[in-house]
């Protein structure tokens, strides 16, 4: 019989969330996983399987935690500068990863973070009484501002520029 698990599975996946943000998946070693998290190599493998199942749940988790709120916060989006203001100002680090590092060669990835941007586009369309093309454009915009580190005044600039649209 084995020995009862000395992790808390909860942390460990949200530190993991936090790892992977800070690094991306190709930044953090096995190694990194078992020194940051505190899980011995064998209950990380008898755990997640492997690194990257690890890397998946942490994504999941990532998914339900910050971005689904986001999605109910949308919901109550009075315009597209209210809108821009919310995704600016969510903790969207590990989906930004995920699309530039993960998706393109990991077709599971790919797939969560397609319906995790659907989803966004979807809520903001709601909101605004949009298109979902322009929806879309929204959260590109969005998620570009937030790439360049300027989310305060490019979101309100923006919002300025796009309000006759919306």
């Amino acid at each position: 019989m084995g020995r009862p698990r000395s992790f808390d599975e909860d942390e460990v996946v949200r530190a993991a969330v936090t790892l992977f943000s800070e690094r991306a998946y190709d930044g953090v070693s096995v190694d990194d996983l078992v020194s940051h998290l505190g899980v011995h190599r064998n209950s990380l493998y008898k755990t997640f399987g492997s690194k990257r199942g690890l890397y998946l749940i942490a994504l999941r988790r990532h998914l339900a935690d910050d971005v689904r709120p986001l999605l109910d916060a949308l919901a109550g989006a009075s315009d597209a500068a209210a809108a821009l203001r919310l995704v600016t100002s969510a903790d969207l680090g590990l989906l930004l990863i995920a699309v530039a590092e993960r998706a393109p060669v990991d077709e599971e990835v790919a797939a969560e973070v397609k319906a995790a941007l659907a989803a966004v586009d979807q809520a903001i369309a709601g909101a605004l009484g949009v298109s979902l093309d322009l929806a879309a454009a929204l959260t590109a915009a969005a998620l570009g501002i937030i790439l360049r580190r300027n989310p305060d005044n490019a979101a309100t600039a923006l919002a300025r520029c796009l309000d006759p649209l919306t």
